[in-house]
């Protein structure tokens, strides 16, 4: 599953984005300094957006960890969402693609390769994607957050068996808002929504 994504749009190009939803975007911990970032793994400091506490009607950018410790010690990174509510913590990851790895075909009795394929997934004509999210407070590393996953739409399916969640534009703030079911957005984009290419 994902492990891997990438954020390279400014600041200013994230602001510009977000406005479209009209919703006001605070930033409660000062304008944080948002270096494009082609590899953004797990344990690393993403930004996200979220409803604001402290403002209703308001979402804030935030910085924060990407997963926390689950049972046994393992990171919590993704975290299926079917069938489920959510109605606290939910947040939008700010990025513009996402990564999944797969085994490279090689020919009977050939070497196993030593390095998976990885594949970069996009959305043409977008810069800015939000990837669904669920954020929470931890006595081990403090806020952190994770992303939700779905069943696969046609364009991951060939690539892998389940696949982030990834909201429309429309939905951004819908999203935010926790008396909008889940279910309506935690849904598999349909064919040709994604573009894919190889990373060299």
């Amino acid at each position: 599953m994902c492990n891997d994504y990438r954020r390279t749009p400014p600041m200013h190009t994230i602001r510009e984005q977000w406005s479209q939803t009209r919703i006001p975007l605070l930033f409660p911990e000062g304008l944080p300094n948002l270096a494009p970032l082609e590899s953004i793994r797990i344990t690393d400091p993403g930004a996200i957006v979220r409803a604001s506490e402290q403002e209703p009607g308001s979402a804030e950018l935030v910085v924060r960890r990407w997963s926390w410790p689950g049972p046994g010690g393992k990171p919590v990174y993704n975290y299926q969402s079917d069938g489920r509510e959510f109605t606290k913590g939910r947040c939008l990851i700010v990025a513009d693609g996402f990564y999944e790895f797969t085994t490279p075909v090689v020919a009977p009795g050939a070497p196993k390769p030593k390095r998976k394929d990885k594949w970069l997934f996009t959305r043409p004509g977008e810069e800015v994607i939000g990837i669904a999210g669920l954020w929470r407070a931890t006595a081990q590393v403090g806020e952190a957050f994770t992303m939700l996953t779905c069943p696969p739409g046609p364009d991951v399916a060939p690539y892998h068996g389940r696949q982030i969640v990834i909201v429309d534009r429309a939905d951004w703030g819908r999203w935010l808002d926790p008396s909008v079911p889940a279910a309506e957005i935690c849904q598999p984009l349909p064919a040709g929504s994604l573009a894919v290419s190889k990373v060299a």
